[in-house]
């Protein structure tokens, strides 16, 4: 009898112990890598530390197009995605599709010495197109408040340029500084104000695209720092990588991305 008994009290923790245990399986799922293709102007894939934006910010510019994202492996800190474009008319950016570190965010400058990151892609292009590849980042007076400074490394420049406060007769942008030395190629330096934000990009001075880069790109901040562009006392509040596209039509793919703040 009490052998009975006891059966009939250890079945209930049996069932609920299943349901626990299923319970943590589908979470386990559940987090498996979503490869499903964004098309939405703000649609977005979170995953590990990062975010896939598809971002057509400024879609409404273009005559027609449409662009697509998808995420294409995870393995670690390492990440793969491929963006599909077709963007017709005008002459402005109409989208930057991207992936976005969440984690290390919102510290002070002054905090971090290091933003080591590996990058390795390609872009496929049908006809003429007008594009850039590079990373992205946004400073702020406050944790999470409004962006005051924007800081793009430039690994590639097809038929584009960067915001600049002042253009040739050609309307070329004239750099601000020529031939920065910064992990292990030279850089001319652009600023200019979009309307929101100072701009500061970075372009190679090589017309060949930088298709894999391995460095760290907290020296670019560091370099503005020490030439009094930046105040250090401001918090580091976006990093993103990715593709602004004008016109066009290609494909973007990255096979290998990683990034971290330290």
């Amino acid at each position: 009898m009490f052998f009975l008994s006891f059966l009939l009290l250890l079945v209930p923790l049996l069932s609920s112990a299943s349901r626990h245990s299923t319970s943590r399986m589908h979470k386990v799922h559940a987090r498996s890598l979503d490869t499903s293709t964004i098309t939405g102007k703000w649609d977005s894939i979170d995953v590990g530390q990062y975010s896939l934006l598809n971002n057509l910010w400024n879609e409404q510019s273009a005559a027609w197009g449409y662009q697509t994202s998808q995420l294409t492996s995870l393995n670690g800190s390492t990440i793969a995605w491929t963006t599909t474009y077709t963007w017709n008319g005008g002459y402005e950016v109409k989208s930057f599709a991207n992936i976005q570190l969440n984690t290390g965010i919102n510290q002070q400058l002054s905090e971090l010495y290091s933003i080591p990151t590996v990058w390795q892609w390609s872009m496929s292009t049908n006809g003429a197109v007008s594009a850039d590849v590079a990373y992205d980042m946004f400073t702020s007076y406050t944790p999470g408040g409004s962006s005051v400074n924007e800081i793009m490394i430039w690994l590639t420049n097809i038929n584009s340029g960067p915001i600049s406060k002042s253009y040739d007769a050609e309307g070329n942008a004239v750099p601000s500084v020529t031939d920065i030395d910064l992990e292990g190629y030279t850089w001319n330096l652009y600023s200019g104000f979009n309307g929101v934000n100072q701009v500061y990009s970075f372009l190679p001075t090589s017309t060949s695209a930088i298709e894999s880069f391995n460095g760290d790109v907290y020296p670019f901040i560091s370099y503005l720092i020490d030439d009094n562009s930046l105040d250090s006392s401001q918090y580091l509040t976006t990093v993103q990588a990715g593709t602004e596209i004008l016109y066009g039509s290609g494909t973007f793919t990255t096979s290998t991305y990683s990034a971290a703040i330290n």
